[in-house]
């Protein structure tokens, strides 16, 4: 792979003004980038691209920009977790054909080796040892429904037990002396405690926990080892940041922002603390000098988010994603104290003229009760009043995702195509506020999907759009509020786009997978139980109504999705065909819960335009 630059090409579309509409193959020739892992001697970094149709991993010479891809899959997503601390072997996971049954992976010069192997057992990597000697991860190899902590030497590559979960404990980090492990329990989405395992002494301690409802994270140990750095939303609609004192329990406001603080970790010695904000669907952030106490400017950039910031071990590199609703993310790397920082790829097609994109505008209206829903718009560029437009109302994922403004390709190909997407936040979405979070606990189906009908009226307010072609789309959870628009709803959307949605919840809660145990309750609680709610869950179960749909679906499944199961939507398309109503239906046999092969994608998307443009336009 050669990382690509700017063509001539892109400067003379630049300089039209016509709208050109684009083909699928013409977005999906935008490579996506992600991972950062500095190579010991800081001269290259590690990450993977999907330039080849398959995620690999890729070596980009920090001194020539040179890239050098590593690994040759054309099957497996290969995702590079990291360089081993003292020379160029690295780890990298992959499961098969989108099971999510993630293995870790040695690459030894052109060489890889299963570390973890085993046809059920899930690994994932957690950190390495402070004397890279050794790796820590977790594994469900001992019991599917719980992950253990092992820890493997580098020599040997056996593997270690060193803490039995059996609690449906989630591990979040280990302290730098190995002596401390950081753990909670999940009893809600809204309630968790804060533990300590004490490896000197085998003590599992309980060391936060409130009679109300209360979240406590860990985010991680000081580098101390002291103390342990956990976020709360305790008193609080936000979460923010504190620390826990080991030895003397006393707990300390590090960090208190307007918005969910989701994120903190600090460089290899602790002279940086890095905090990441989602502030209203973006994120921002913030690097404190621990030493003065003084925040770190990162250099300039153009509009839009930084993101996935990793500092090198000598703590004199930075390397960070820059990305906005109207361009893919790209890797920079920063020399700290610098005037600006070198770009690293160039993930645009340099065909594509950003102005023919739509760009994010952050928007709220009233839902049907009158509470207010944010949402990201994005409008057609050749859209006016003179030139109408047909608008999707697109849901996310979760239940309690958050639509998110950043580059989604498949967004963007609608809209440069002539279709508004309005990307709503319903009630139940996070980043909002855990009230806002908590308002459609066991009543899916209902204010939520209020919430997607109230955003037609706010479509057909602007004078752009054709207020009598309004469908609706989504994925997973957002695949559900479809087909429960479809089915409770059935006049509301003109067509609907449900992709590897659920349509029958008592399957679907009955059959997550085993290593989910340690979340099972609290999806039970906002959910429902499938044991002693059976009725309610039929009851918002779009399957068991089909009855009353009356619009043309579209349907887009994984055949290896563990989340959705394949017989989700074998059924559901059934039904719907029993009904006389028009319905597609794609099956991806080598995709699991999302469609990651370029392939795939240009498919999945040439379905979705066609499918619009022949029941919507």
């Amino acid at each position: 792979m050669k990382i690509k630059f700017i063509s001539i090409l892109f400067i003379l579309a630049a300089c039209s003004n016509t709208h050109r509409e684009y083909t699928i193959e013409e977005f999906m020739d935008i490579t996506a980038f992600g991972g950062s892992s500095f190579s010991p001697d800081e001269n290259s970094i590690l990450i993977r691209s999907n330039e080849s149709g398959v995620y690999n991993a890729y070596e980009i010479d920090l001194n020539t920009n040179d890239s050098n891809q590593l690994t040759f899959s054309d099957t497996n997503s290969i995702s590079p977790i990291s360089y081993f601390p003292n020379d160029k072997r690295f780890l990298f996971r992959s499961d098969q054909g989108g099971n999510e049954i993630w293995h870790i992976y040695l690459y030894d010069d052109g060489v890889t080796k299963d570390l973890t192997p085993g046809p059920k057992s899930r690994s994932l990597f957690l950190k390495w040892s402070d004397d890279k000697k050794s790796f820590f991860f977790t594994s469900n190899k001992r019991n599917p429904k719980y992950m253990d902590l092992y820890e493997m030497d580098i020599n040997s590559f056996k593997p270690k037990l060193i803490f039995k979960n059996d609690d449906a404990l989630n591990i979040s980090d280990i302290s730098k002396n190995k002596r401390y492990l950081a753990l909670s329990k999940t009893f809600t989405r809204d309630n968790s405690d804060l533990y300590l395992f004490d490896f000197e002494n085998k003590n599992l301690k309980k060391v936060l926990s409130e009679k109300t409802d209360v979240n406590h994270t860990p985010t991680g140990f000081s580098v101390d080892s002291k103390s342990l750095y956990f976020l709360t939303d305790l008193d609080s609609e936000f979460r923010y940041l504190k620390k826990y004192d080991i030895e003397t329990a006393e707990v300390e406001l590090v960090q208190k922002e307007d918005w969910d603080i989701v994120a903190n970790y600090f460089s290899e010695s602790g002279k940086y603390r890095i905090t990441m904000i989602n502030h209203d669907s973006q994120t921002k952030i913030k690097i404190v000098n621990t030493i003065n106490n003084k925040k770190l400017k990162l250099p300039k950039m153009p509009t839009g988010s930084i993101s996935s910031i990793n500092i090198s071990k000598s703590e004199s590199l930075i390397s960070f994603y820059h990305g906005s609703a109207q361009s893919p993310s790209d890797l920079y790397y920063y020399k700290i104290g610098s005037r600006k920082p070198s770009k690293l790829t160039s993930s645009m097609n340099p065909l594509i003229n950003q102005k023919h994109l739509g760009k994010a505008k952050i928007i709220r209206f009233n839902s049907l009760d009158g509470l207010e829903i944010p949402a990201i718009y994005y409008k057609p560029p050749q859209a006016n009043r003179n030139n109408k437009v047909p608008a999707l109302v697109r849901v996310h994922g979760g239940p309690g995702g958050q639509a998110r403004v950043g580059y989604r390709a498949s967004t963007q190909f609608l809209v440069n195509n002539g279709y508004a997407v309005l990307d709503i936040n319903n009630r139940g979405s996070s980043g909002y506020g855990k009230t806002f979070q908590t308002l459609d606990d066991q009543a899916h189906g209902k204010g939520d999907l209020d919430d997607c009908v109230a955003a037609i009226d706010w479509l057909k307010s602007q004078n752009h759009i054709n207020g009598e072609k309004i469908g609706i789309l989504g994925g997973s959870y957002g695949g559900y509020m479809v087909m429960a628009a479809m089915a409770f709803r059935p006049e509301a959307f003109d067509v609907g786009v449900n992709i590897f949605g659920v349509t029958n919840w008592v399957r679907t809660l009955k059959s997550i997978p085993p290593w989910w145990e340690a979340a099972r309750e609290s999806l039970y609680k906002e959910l429902g139980n499938p044991f002693t709610q059976e009725d309610y869950l039929y009851s918002i179960s779009p399957l068991f109504h089909a009855k009353n749909i009356k619009k043309p679906v579209l349907v887009l499944q994984g055949a290896n999705d563990p989340r959705v199961l394949q017989v989700e939507s074998d059924e559901m398309v059934e039904a719907i065909k029993k009904q006389n109503v028009p319905v597609e239906y794609v099956v991806f046999p080598d995709e699991g819960h999302g469609f990651s092969k370029k392939k795939n994608q240009i498919t999945s998307n040439e379905t979705i335009l066609t499918f619009l443009d022949k029941y919507l336009k």
